[in-house]
């Protein structure tokens, strides 16, 4: 009932004024010996007013269909906006925030941003234009008491600035402390099981208790500042009220206005009043939609990936020739990892890459990917600089298992059919049967329509990863690249997979990041990787031959065995 409200607060008080004016004269003309009260008048003012009421009622409906209808629409290409933002931020940026930063902004911030935009915004409208209203009403009754109720403004004004001054960086700091405490419950919660085998629960709680004490203590800040406007204001405008009050008596005995004006203008005087500390009032709830706005539009305003795609490159008519030339990359410009890698990888080969923990391995493929891009040098795809393609159409070449699996809540059918959404369900279970999984998809409650938790915990790891394989075969990618891809399978699944994986890289390009280095005897070529270069190339035989690097890792892990 907004703008309704707002017709009312600016006629009402006049038509009210109107009718006591008519009361009044009317028992001055009884006692007088005259006609006495003009019913037939007051009953026009009367109906007057209840149509008024009716105007009212139809605008607080237009105005709330119209209000929610804007807001909502607004919030909802905010959060498109923020999706198509997230799918074209780089890597880099997630590596340095946490899943709960981003899906606070995703979240609260829009959830906050939303419900002031169709609360505060419209009373802030609505407030301005009675506040409007009533100046022009107070000064057709008197300009001399409206000049008044005027002081009280640069007085309010001063007080508002200051105080708003002051609780806005509480505002702020609350939302950036509340996306704080998202990310560490996110955290715990994704680890929780770790948190338990540790003991670690009482050093986890009193984290949180501090982030939270933080949120505490800074909204606590802010809402109290911004709650001390209203009392302030309240007594502001009691100032004001007696001043008008005395002025309008004076001119009442000298003639010069009627009773129903006084009447009218000390309403319109509390409505005046009451209209600016509704102001300051809702400053406070500006303040917090001003908060996650800013952070709202910090995250649109990210950098983001650049298209360097000089053209279209059918990628069909590609075999899968990769060459790594001169390349460097450091994820800080200051400190880098890669140092001028060189390798030349030929269509069909089978390529194995090892070396110690921090050795560049899995770096070499986010290069790939372009994940990240290289600081100096090129990585070519048969003569094309991976720049030189759209990252969307180079990654469809492109089919990865990761060592960290990943499933979303849904159907096993939709989690293999994530890399090939047209695959036939004949082609689905083919995928699952080359990756030795369609077993046990076979035993789950709905087979192939079982569905997997949000954190594919009703299955165990192994079965995730076979899973994630056969996402992988039923994509049916140009290069294949495969980062630990058997840590978490047994030893005789793993021979099993193996020799699926030697049928789906046969005639295709794939690199192979490995620990065990029994499991790439059989590649093309290794290469060995320590501190970002390239140590050691060649076959499993010459390079044990050399009795160099390789060697020793090789050796070393039979001794561990042994051992």
């Amino acid at each position: 009932m907004q703008y309704g409200s707002a017709i009312f607060t600016i006629v009402g008080p006049k038509i009210l004024g109107n009718a006591t004016t008519e009361i009044f004269n009317g028992l001055v003309s009884k006692l007088s010996g005259g006609d006495g009260i003009d019913f037939a008048k007051i009953g026009q003012i009367l109906l007057t007013l209840l149509g008024l009421y009716i105007v009212s009622a139809i605008f607080s409906f237009i105005q709330g269909f119209t209000m929610t209808n804007v807001a909502q629409k607004i919030t909802f290409k905010i959060r498109n906006d923020i999706i198509k933002k997230i799918n074209r931020l780089p890597m880099r940026y997630f590596d340095k925030k946490t899943h709960g930063e981003v899906l606070s902004v995703i979240t609260n911030d829009i959830d906050t941003l939303s419900m002031n935009l169709d609360q505060s915004i419209t009373e802030i409208i609505r407030t301005v234009c009675v506040v409007i209203g009533i100046i022009v009403m107070m000064l057709s009754i008197s300009w001399q008491m409206t000049l008044i109720s005027f002081i009280i403004i640069p007085i309010a004004g001063i007080l508002v600035k200051n105080i708003v001054g002051k609780s806005q960086k509480y505002f702020q700091r609350q939302q950036n402390y509340l996306a704080e405490v998202n990310g560490q419950v996110e955290e715990i919660y994704g680890g929780l099981n770790i948190v338990k085998v540790f003991n670690a629960e009482d050093k986890t709680k009193a984290e949180f208790e501090k982030a939270v004490d933080k949120l505490y203590r800074s909204g606590w800040r802010a809402y109290f500042l911004s709650g001390l406007m209203h009392p302030v204001m309240n007594f502001i405008s009691n100032i004001g009220y007696v001043g008008v009050a005395v002025v309008g008596g004076y001119l009442a005995i000298r003639g010069t206005i009627t009773v129903g004006n006084i009447q009218s203008f000390i309403q319109y005087n509390k409505q005046f009043t009451n209209q600016v500390g509704s102001i300051a009032q809702i400053s406070g709830t500006l303040q917090s939609m001003a908060a996650a706005a800013e952070r709202v539009f910090e995250f649109l305003e990210q950098p983001e990936e650049q298209e360097t795609a000089k053209g279209n490159i059918d990628i069909e008519k590609l075999k899968g020739n990769v060459e790594f030339k001169n390349v460097h990359f450091g994820y800080d410009e200051d400190r880098t990892i890669i140092n001028d890698f060189n390798a030349k990888v030929k269509d069909g080969q089978k390529i194995a890459i090892v070396g110690p923990t921090g050795a560049g391995k899995t770096t070499m493929v986010k290069l790939l990917m372009r994940f990240y891009d290289v600081n100096s040098g090129e990585i070519k795809i048969d003569g094309h600089n991976v720049k030189d393609f759209n990252r969307g159409e180079l990654r469809k070449m492109f089919g990865m298992v990761l060592q960290d699996t990943w499933l979303f809540g849904g159907t096993v059918k939709d989690n293999i059919k994530y890399g090939n959404e047209n695959a036939t369900d004949d082609e689905v279970i083919r995928a699952a049967q080359a990756a030795h999984v369609h077993h046990f998809i076979k035993t789950l409650p709905k087979g192939y329509n079982s569905v997997l938790n949000e954190e594919s915990s009703n299955v165990s790891a192994g079965q995730k990863q076979l899973l994630t394989i056969a996402r992988v075969i039923l994509a049916n990618p140009k290069i294949l690249i495969l980062d630990e891809a058997t840590s978490s399978i047994d030893t005789r699944t793993e021979i099993q997979i193996q020799k699926a994986m030697d049928n789906l890289m046969e005639g295709r390009t794939s690199f192979i990041i490995a620990h065990r280095l029994s499991t790439i005897k059989n590649a093309d070529l290794i290469l060995v990787m320590n501190h970002g270069d390239i140590v050691e190339q060649g076959t499993h035989e010459e390079l044990l031959e050399k009795g160099g690097f390789y060697a020793d890792l090789y050796n070393s892990q039979f001794e561990e065995v042994e051992e």
